[in-house]
């Protein structure tokens, strides 16, 4: 290991008063990235960490490991428009999925392929949507890794674009007319018409006719409303009735309306309120009978799924159909209403404490007329049908060791049968793992699950361990196929992901109770998570790591400044770590509804309790940290981990060469959708990092050959 120094980075007597309370910020210089002394600081953070890489002896093998098990590639479920079909497809050495269509008598053809555009791989493919003909298909198309995708409308036989680009799209769905002549969408505001800090805000709902100027477009819902609100739109399968809902940022309420488009124009759809300031969501779905199917958690926090009369929307009126179970988290359903069905059906798939399952019903009176039987304990996602109707579901499954792949149902025998693997996942190597569920009790006594993967090699002895996970935004850690996890077991280590609330594991009250002001509720299970995983055998006490993501970067930051002694190494990848001004820069002011507000006196306490980047304190000895960023996140900036990099560096008590404080930058790429290579290159440079710091042992995670190894080009330098 070379003789690691930390850049100096100047430390300001800066403190402002806030309610009353004075909050020391130190490295505001830091949220600058334009400034010479950020530019200079982060160069001298990126020498630093590829000479601390130089030590990670087993980055190579856990590159070549992870590309192999990459390589089973990917198969989505296929969108249905009449007899053709739209799905995506990662091949098993491709570096994007493409977008391919098949129809009878043409084969497949493909239609998108980030990878042909764009050899660099920094082009992804964000969305796409056929409309109900199967004639035209409007996608978004982000360049570069800017994460501002650009929307374009594709006619499918030909492959000639036909309309677009239209900017401004980013997270908009679309929402096509019958005859493909035009369809709903959204767009935020031009930048001229906004204040400079409120230009990635103040969308709106807009029509627009294909191949007409995207000025003519009409905006038919938005205004009046707050700038951080999202909006929502579909068209029913019936073809006539207009779909809305509006959600304040990452708020876990909406309100919802339904238009009749027979009554006018679409430019000037009669919205009529399905519900509206409630706190609770309701997403509303006309099916092709013409009744109103509300998927909601009102009154339910584990979901049902309700109907009416779309004439009469509100919520007086809906019928129980479906939920609530008082274990299970109701998460889709798809309706099936064709012939050769003895009855209609409603296909609904669930959640048990993370597991899926998925059942059969009904469609008129809800009953259960089957607990369908699935591959194994994982994952089912995307459950699609015909739009026509028929007696067919497909829907995704994967679990720890089954890489995503397509299955149908087959509503009138309840039969469930592969319908297409993952291109390559045949050709796998796979480790023998075992996996196991757990639960402890948080510090108040709350049940926490945690997955447990190891190696099934008949040794329980303590292993090097990372624990993983989220904690918020209602977003669930369900079981799935990861070469990261399974590159980790077979390198000889155990990987744990925690069910912590501030997800949707166990419905929204769950969601709940680890938001706002019981955010620490997330910390203290992960700490409860942790300290099972030694007091059970799992975990050695020194080799103990916790990682994660985004809001799971925060997780990670709240973990080692409360409690440090348990960890021995962290990685914390795009993180929100300065929680007083985190809604000043990236998307953070539609987070306010899940963390609070540093401008609300009460909320600022909630805040400064367990900011990471203000718990850092001097003389403690920090574990082996590593902040992985991403230049073009437009969600997360990266002065976050800019300014808790330099503050802990500052802190820590442990010398750099036994536990260093490092930060790995990437260049073009953002938050979420990256290239396999890119993507191989982080992972591999995150499991290296957590086993130097852990001890696997090393030479334990070389696997593959090492043409595989040397085939990587983004392995060395990061």
């Amino acid at each position: 290991m070379p003789d690691l120094r930390y850049p100096p980075a100047e430390r300001q007597d800066l403190v402002d008063e806030l309610h009353g309370m004075r909050v020391a910020d130190p490295y505001r210089w830091l949220e600058d990235p334009e400034s010479a002394r950020t530019k200079e600081w982060s160069q001298a953070q990126d020498a630093l960490f590829a000479a601390a890489a130089e030590g990670f002896t087993g980055q190579e093998g856990f590159a070549a490991d992870i590309r192999g098990l990459l390589s089973a590639g990917y198969t989505g479920p296929p969108v249905w428009r009449g007899d053709r079909s739209f799905s995506i497809r990662r091949a098993p050495d491709a570096e994007h999925g493409v977008l391919v269509t098949s129809a009878p008598g043409e084969g497949e053809r493909v239609l998108v392929d980030p990878g042909a555009l764009d050899p660099t791989g920094t082009t992804t493919l964000d969305y796409w949507r056929p409309d109900r003909e199967g004639r035209l298909l409007a996608y978004l198309l982000s360049e570069g890794g800017d994460e501002e995708p650009l929307l374009r409308v594709m006619d499918v036989v030909t492959g000639r674009t036909v309309d677009g680009p239209i900017d401004r799209c980013r997270y908009s769905p679309v929402a096509w007319l019958p005859g493909g002549e035009a369809f709903y969408y959204v767009r935020r505001l031009p930048p001229e018409a906004v204040p400079e800090d409120e230009r990635q805000y103040h969308r709106r709902v807009y029509l627009h006719r294909v191949g007409a100027p995207v000025e003519s477009d009409t905006a038919v819902f938005g205004e009046g409303r707050k700038m951080t609100d999202y909006f929502g739109v579909a068209v029913g399968r019936d073809g006539r009735h207009l779909l809305l809902t509006a959600s304040e940022g990452t708020s876990p309420s909406n309100d919802a309306w339904i238009a009749d488009l027979s009554e006018g124009p679409p430019e000037a759809p009669r919205l009529r309120p399905v519900q509206v300031g409630v706190d609770a969501e309701a997403s509303p779905h006309v099916g092709r009978d013409g009744r109103l199917y509300l998927f909601t958690d009102r009154d339910a926090p584990r979901g049902r799924l309700c109907v009416c009369d779309p004439a009469a929307p509100g919520a007086e009126n809906w019928r129980p159909l479906i939920g609530p179970d008082p274990e299970a988290v109701l998460d889709d359903y798809a309706l099936l209403d064709g012939p050769g069905l003895d009855r209609p059906q409603v296909v609904a798939s669930w959640r048990r404490h993370a597991i899926s399952e998925v059942t059969r019903h009904d469609l008129e009176t809800g009953e259960l007329l089957e607990t369908v039987r699935l591959p194994g304990l994982g994952s089912v996602g995307g459950l699609m049908d015909r739009p026509e109707g028929g007696h067919e579901v497909w829907f995704t499954y994967t679990d720890p060791t089954t890489p995503v792949g397509v299955h149908r149902l087959d509503a009138r025998t309840g039969q469930v049968e592969r319908w297409a693997s993952a291109p390559g996942a045949d050709g796998l190597d796979l480790p023998a793992v075992r996996t196991e569920q757990v639960v402890t009790a948080s510090r108040d006594g709350t049940p926490v699950r945690m997955l447990v993967v190891r190696p099934d090699d008949g040794d329980d002895r303590p292993r090097p361990t990372v624990l993983y996970g989220y904690g918020g935004f209602s977003i669930s850690m369900t079981p799935g196929y990861s070469a990261t996890v399974l590159a980790w077991v077979r390198a000889g280590g155990a990987y744990a992901v925690a069910n912590l609330r501030g997800g949707l594991e166990e419905g929204e009250e769950w969601h709940r109770a680890g938001m706002l002001g019981a955010k620490q509720n997330v910390f203290d299970d992960c700490v409860a998570a942790a300290e099972h995983l030694v007091a059970s055998g799992t975990a050695r006490a020194d080799g103990l790591a916790v990682m994660g993501g985004s809001n799971g970067g925060l997780l990670v930051g709240a973990a080692v400044t409360q409690r440090p002694d348990l960890f021995s190494a962290a990685v914390s990848s795009a993180p929100l770590l300065d929680m007083v001004r985190y809604e000043r820069f990236g998307l953070g002011r539609l987070w306010s509804v899940e963390y609070g507000s540093a401008d609300v006196p009460e909320e600022l306490e909630w805040l400064l309790a367990y900011s990471p980047y203000h718990r850092v304190r001097e003389g403690v000895r920090y574990p082996a940290t590593l902040f992985t960023v991403f230049d073009n996140d437009t969600r997360v900036d990266p002065l976050h981990a800019r300014k808790m990099c330099a503050a802990m560096q500052h802190a820590t008590s442990a010398p750099p060469q036994e536990r260093p404080v490092l930060l790995r930058r990437e260049a073009q790429v953002g938050h979420s959708a990256r290239s396999v290579s890119r993507s191989v290159a982080l992972n591999a440079h995150q499991l290296a990092f957590l086993a130097r710091y852990t001890g696997v042992e090393a030479g334990a995670a070389v696997q593959g050959t090492p043409e595989t190894a040397q085939a990587d080009p983004l392995l060395k330098g990061g």
